[in-house]
């Protein structure tokens, strides 16, 4: 276990039995170290998690179907686009397959809500990364009432057959759902409008949604209580500590890279006779 986790980020984080109305966002749980310890554990962490994503991305070029995907769902401000610089900008961008989903566009709105999330899943050897999800269609559509809720019901359990699904094609989850309070929100929208180089981050909307926080807390809990399962659980992270965030991401995914037992494929061709072949090239 590194240093300054008293327990594994996985026990730790787990959202089993958690009741979001008594989350504290500014804690740390597992975790014992100030931002100083967490930055340098951030660094020598990030070094191991590029490590592993390179093996994986090496045994995906030699055939293997595995995958890890990284699901990011929380309010805006949570903090989902810095786990993508900071954590996910560790490691190679060619392992990488990373999208951020916004409103579906009329083509997507034709289709089943599942359907644009099959077409960005992670090919073999790719660590998958998803700002929002599926999740989307059991949150904002439940909180919106954008459809009927005899519609949304079922998504749970539809859901979670298709993440088992998932899980048996090869592909390993790991899901955070992260939470900053309201009073932290509302400094970070109030840092974007006060620096010129974050206005292209700021949307009016954000300041609406806040209106529907009580909803969105019954719509998470719904989440998290439907859809954490043994083989695709989710973790729940108190993200007002931008840099616990980041540190917390990189230990569950080097947990499930680890888990995967990785090594460096085996050459297609002889190694010794390419050295012969080299020397007098």
């Amino acid at each position: 276990m590194a240093k300054q986790w008293t327990v594994a980020a996985t026990e730790a984080l787990k959202a089993d039995g958690l009741r979001i109305a008594e989350l504290d966002t500014s804690a740390r749980p597992g975790f014992t170290g100030d931002k100083k310890a967490g930055l340098e554990l951030l660094a020598e962490r990030s070094g191991i998690l590029s490590d592993l994503q390179e093996k994986l991305y090496a045994n995906g070029r030699s055939g293997d179907k595995r995958s890890v995907l990284l699901v990011l769902q929380g309010m805006d401000t949570a903090g989902k686009g810095g786990i993508v610089r900071h954590v996910i900008g560790s490691v190679d961008p060619q392992g990488v397959d990373h999208t951020a989903f916004g409103v579906p566009t009329r083509e997507e709105l034709r289709h089943h809500y599942l359907w644009r999330i099959r077409k960005a899943l992670p090919r073999g050897g790719q660590l998958g990364v998803f700002d929002r999800s599926h999740y989307e269609d059991v949150l904002v559509v439940r909180v919106h009432n954008l459809v009927p809720p005899t519609e949304w019901e079922p998504r749970y359990d539809e859901i979670n057959a298709f993440e088992r699904e998932l899980v048996e094609e090869g592909t390993t989850l790991v899901k955070v759902a992260m939470f900053v309070s309201l009073d932290e929100q509302k400094k970070r929208l109030a840092e974007r409008l006060e620096r010129p180089d974050k206005y292209w981050k700021f949307n009016p909307a954000d300041i609406d949604e806040r209106a529907h926080w009580p909803a969105y807390e019954q719509a998470y809990q719904a989440m998290l209580d439907r859809t954490s399962t043994e083989y695709a659980p989710w973790y729940v992270l108190p993200a007002d500590r931008k840099w616990f965030s980041r540190v917390a991401v990189t230990e569950l995914l080097i947990d499930a890279l680890e888990r995967l037992e990785l090594d460096w494929p085996a050459p297609q061709f002889d190694v010794e006779e390419q050295k012969r072949r080299l020397a007098p090239a």
